[in-house]
């Protein structure tokens, strides 16, 4: 299934939740927050957010420094 992260065309392989796209990405346990259609989706709901494909998500991972 094709969806949109961070403006980029991704394949999702396996699974149609938020949670099997941030383990394909192997995305961090903590410092990431994820929206479906510019709608913050709390972690806790990860799981259980199916996605469709062409869903639009942006990823935005927390950085350090100043």
């Amino acid at each position: 299934m094709k969806i949109i992260v961070n403006n980029k065309e991704v394949d999702l392989i396996q699974g149609n939740t938020i949670a099997d796209l941030a383990r394909q990405l192997e995305l961090p346990l903590q410092g990431v927050a994820i929206a479906l259609h510019n709608r913050m989706i709390p972690r806790a709901q990860w799981e259980e957010q199916m996605l469709q494909p062409g869903d639009s998500l942006v990823i935005i991972k927390a950085a350090c420094g100043g």
